[in-house]
């Protein structure tokens, strides 16, 4: 076993960022459920894409290998987000006082949990930490408790359900086809201008830290393809809703990674139509099987949209919070 120098000047790259799409590939086809929010390889590739032209020095990482028959494998990583100053869409300027992780550790590997903890608390001294997984793995869960990690009481009520379902012809002729509002369209991303494609986010998620920029970003990052990027063109021109649907060849999986809808074209059907149309397209270029997440707690309309197009739940993340010392 042999790990990547820790220092703080490790910053998160591109190749890092493939690297850990392979890690998460890799527990897809084991244990689904012990893939860490933040971890999938859709995820990875949105977080990445639209976070790293501004994160700066406050994106580090680590990465711990093994030595395998075909070379070195990664089989732990760890990435955090240090306090920083973060602008909005609106023109809020906010600073983000804690520190938090993202974090996967392939399960063969279970005692590298250590390492990862010290590394965290090695980059972020004396400021609140937090970090969120899946609640799956109880004794990673533990592990953490065991080094001073209790529930997080401003998490509370916002856990997030990871969902899947099966994509055979049969499954989605029983959920409908999808079905449009006359007038509206469906579009990707190859055929709307950037700033169009950009602002379907925004609209959807106001206020955001998204921009062109950012969208620039995702477009650059391994997995995304324009052609499943689909949005809903509303009769006045605007886009109304969208999201992108991230392909994994390797296990036939595909997920949504983000949805959302403008606000002002909601309860309009457009969420439900834009999800049944991604998921013919995720269907039909070889995904057997499609995950979503979303918030977890009961009468969400997003859990309610995805239960409706037969999703079921695969595993809840849990959120934990260390204080400063003072």
């Amino acid at each position: 076993m042999s790990a990547s120098p820790s220092k703080p000047s490790d910053l998160v790259t591109a190749g890092d960022v493939v690297l850990m799409q392979g890690l998460a590939r890799r527990l897809v086809a084991i244990r689904p459920d012990l893939v860490n929010p933040g971890a999938s390889f859709g995820g990875l590739a949105w977080i990445w894409g639209k976070g790293h032209g501004s994160a700066g020095n406050s994106w580090r990482r680590a990465l711990w290998f093994a030595d395998t028959p075909g070379g070195k494998e990664l089989v732990a990583w760890a990435w955090v987000g240090l306090p920083r100053w973060v602008r909005s869409s609106d023109g809020s300027v906010r600073k983000v006082e804690d520190a938090s992780v993202t974090f996967q550790v392939h399960p063969d590997h279970a005692e590298l949990i250590d390492k990862v903890i010290a590394w965290f608390e090695g980059v972020s001294p004396n400021v609140d930490r937090r970090v969120v997984m899946t609640d799956t793995d109880k004794d990673m869960v533990a592990r953490w408790a065991e080094f001073g990690y209790r529930p997080d009481p401003a998490a509370a009520g916002e856990w997030t359900r990871l969902n899947e379902r099966a994509l055979g012809e049969r499954d989605l002729d029983d959920a409908a086809k999808p079905m449009l509002p006359e007038g509206y369209r469906f579009r990707t991303a190859a055929e709307v201008p950037a700033e169009a494609v950009a602002q379907a986010h925004l609209d959807a998620w106001h206020p955001s830290t998204y921009s062109v920029e950012a969208y620039h970003g995702v477009r650059t990052t391994a997995g995304y393809r324009e052609d499943l990027h689909f949005l809903v063109e509303a009769p006045d021109g605007t886009m109304a809703a969208s999201t992108i649907v991230w392909l994994d060849e390797v296990n036939r999986t595909a997920e949504f990674e983000p949805v959302g809808t403008h606000p002002r074209y909601r309860r309009r059907g457009l969420g439900r139509a834009l999800l049944l149309h991604g998921m013919g397209a995720a269907r039909d270029a070889g995904a057997g099987q499609m995950t979503v997440a979303c918030l977890g707690a009961p009468g969400n309309a997003a859990l309610r949209l995805y239960e409706g197009l037969g999703f079921r739940e695969i595993s809840r993340d849990t959120a934990l919070v260390k204080r400063k010392v003072g």
